[in-house]
């Protein structure tokens, strides 16, 4: 049983989005992948998910993937007289 109570998170973009770096911060103790929403693709977003769970189970590690929704935005411009 993992008594760990502090989890590390890493972020995974289009830097990162690759086997071999997935593979590296697993190996290092990452324990929950974040995907942010706010850029990038459905495709994209599909890839890293993909990657994520095919590296975590060629190493027999238990990871979890966060979403990070973007949040409404509100724009303020020039009103109508």
């Amino acid at each position: 049983m993992d008594n760990k109570f502090t989890k590390i998170i890493s972020t995974i973009g289009p830097a990162s989005r690759d086997f071999e770096i997935i593979k590296k911060l697993l190996t290092n103790g990452s324990d929950v992948f974040r995907l942010n929403f706010s850029h990038g693709t459905k495709e994209d977003h599909k890839l890293s998910v993909k990657l994520i769970r095919e590296t975590s189970c060629l190493l027999n590690k238990n990871c979890a993937v966060f979403i990070d929704l973007q949040g409404p935005k509100i724009r303020i411009g020039q009103l109508e007289k």
